[in-house]
């Protein structure tokens, strides 16, 4: 049996914080925070590209069909680390991830992907050890932020607001969180994301249709490289 695989729309608005309060208060009133979360809680990126950069300049590029890997965790500690790879397809977006053992996350940073391929039965692990062999994927960035939630789980829409956007080159600190981060975004600049299946119904779309906000492409991972490479 074939999986099919499900992309997501994924609208993006840059915000100031006035902008961003007055939007969170709105959708607060309509819609309970994720399920995972309590409220604010940072998320730590460790991005991966290969020797032509070739995720970045496809993001740069705007190709409708672009993929990127990356090494991520949630909150305060890296107990638990995931290896995302996130796909784009016109616009829509399709995630898939598998948990990372210790080992694993060492074998990664340490270039041993021959190895990794053949001692693991993670589907998306062995694909990610294929394309770091075959095009010398390595990581290039973390990216930084704090995250606040919302979902709706019955029609599956999600609304998160990410603060303090930042960058750093310190790829050795990463799990220890102690990197140098460098500023993404001016100090009043956040980012509001909306992302849902199919069709945005009308309660929400009224949430987003103030007027100062336009809708904007905007990758975390390209920006981030654009300022460390300043």
């Amino acid at each position: 049996m074939i999986a099919i695989k499900t992309y997501r729309n994924e609208w993006k608005y840059q915000c100031s914080e006035a902008d961003l309060i007055k939007i969170e208060s709105l959708v607060a009133s309509v819609m309970e925070t994720d399920e995972n979360s309590d409220g604010p809680y940072t998320i730590h990126s460790l991005y991966f590209d290969d020797i032509f950069d070739s995720c970045a300049r496809d993001t740069s590029a705007g190709l409708f069909k672009r993929f990127k890997y990356r090494i991520r965790f949630y909150g305060s500690s890296p107990d638990k680390l995931f290896l995302e790879r996130k796909e784009k397809l016109e616009g829509r977006c399709h995630k898939k991830r598998c948990v990372l053992t210790d080992t694993e996350y060492d074998r990664i940073l340490g270039g041993d992907f021959d190895e990794l391929l053949w001692s693991t039965d993670k589907q998306l692990l062995r694909e990610f050890c294929v394309h770091s062999m075959k095009r010398c994927f390595s990581p290039k960035a973390v990216i930084c932020y704090e995250r606040t939630a919302y979902a709706e789980p019955i029609t599956n829409v999600r609304v998160t607001f990410d603060r303090n956007i930042s960058a750093s080159s310190e790829i050795d600190r990463f799990r220890d969180m102690d990197y140098m981060r460098v500023p993404v975004l001016p100090r009043d600049r956040h980012l509001l994301e909306v992302k849902f299946d199919y069709i945005l119904n009308s309660t929400y779309r009224r949430l987003i249709s103030d007027e100062c906000l336009t809708q904007t492409s905007f990758s975390k991972y390209y920006l981030g490289r654009q300022t460390l490479e300043r």
